[in-house]
Parts: C-alpha cells; structure tokens; sequence
C-alpha cells in the first residue's frame, strides 16, 4: 500500500512539473500583437488602411536597384561595365537566353527577322553600325528597360544573364562582320 501511494505521488509530481505555459514572458506584446489583415481597416491610421507605405529608401531582401531611367542608355553605357568574361560557357549560356527571349523579335541571326515580325512591326537589326558601337552596358540597359517597342526583361532575364547575352550579341555582330583575323589563311583550310 505503502509502495502505490508514493508511486501515485511520484505520478502527480511529475504531471505538476510538466509545463505548457511559461510563468514569465518576455516582452508578450511582440507575441500577442494586434494585427490586421492587409486589405481591411485601420481606424488609427491617417488614410484609414490597414496596409503601410514602407519608408523611404527600404529595398526588398535580395533585391539590387537600377539607377538608370528608361532613357538613360548612354549613360548606362558609359557607366556599366560588363563583369563576366567571354567563354565558351558564357557564349553558351548567353545563346540559350538569346534562343529563349530574343529569337522570336530579333531572329537567330540577330538581323531582325524573328517569327513575330510579319504582324508586328520590325525591330532592329542587332547588327547595326549603331548597335556594334553600344557599349555592353547600353545592351545590358536595355534587356533591363526595354526600348521604343520593346518591353523591360527585367522580370524574366537575371542580370548575369543579361551580360551573357550581350556578349551573345557580340558573337552575332563578329559571325556577320568577320575580320580578317577570323578567316583561316590560306594553307589552314581544310580540304
């Protein structure tokens, strides 16, 4: 008898130890907040929304600003230098964004004779004069910003794979313009 009473009082002593709500808490205002729902209303607020404006300055986590406007490609230009250097890899990666994003408008030739032309107006030729003295940042600008007809690839292209295109677009502009450089020499060809 002796044994099953201090085994029922062991029982209840450790059922009392077990705790389910701490006796202190530490700041319960940050844990039991009001809150609202973002659409809803907000009687204390001066517009009467429950949504805030954040302030001046703050950017989302992982999010890195463009300081350019839409018609700043030549300061772009002037300013942004692409980081990545030309190989195979890039030259790869760049072709399949280009194939992916670019072809339809500006052909797989970069000549402007993409599958969407008949309807819609033609843009253009990526191998212009105009085009080839661009710098890479003023290509890099305009995937970013969209230009005339053409709209911001911003969402779609990620920045590293915007300069991988701009060096695409090189390797388009060399291919239709060769040098002399570029060309075996005469004892090179193969037969």
């Amino acid at each position: 008898m002796i044994k099953i009473i201090t085994v029922s009082i062991l029982a209840f002593a450790l059922i009392a130890c077990e705790k389910t709500k701490p006796e202190w808490e530490f700041m319960p205002d940050m844990y039991s907040s009001t809150h609202f729902k973002a659409q809803k209303e907000d009687l204390n607020s001066k517009d009467g929304a429950a949504a805030r404006v954040p302030p001046a300055g703050t950017i989302p986590r992982g999010f890195q600003p463009y300081h350019f406007a839409a018609n700043e490609g030549d300061k772009a230009g002037r300013t942004l230098i692409n980081p990545l250097v030309r190989t195979k890899q890039v030259l790869e990666r760049g072709q399949k964004v280009f194939n992916t994003y670019c072809i339809v408008c500006h052909g797989a030739k970069g000549d402007g004779q993409g599958s969407v032309v008949p309807p819609y107006p033609r843009p253009p030729t990526l191998l212009s004069d105009k085009i080839q003295k661009w710098p890479d940042g003023h290509i890099f600008h305009v995937i970013t910003r969209g230009q005339n007809l053409m709209p911001s690839y911003a969402v779609q292209v990620a920045p590293e794979d915007r300069w991988a295109v701009a060096h695409y677009i090189r390797a388009l502009q060399r291919a239709a313009n060769p040098q002399p450089e570029d060309l075996p020499a005469s004892g090179d060809q193969k037969k």
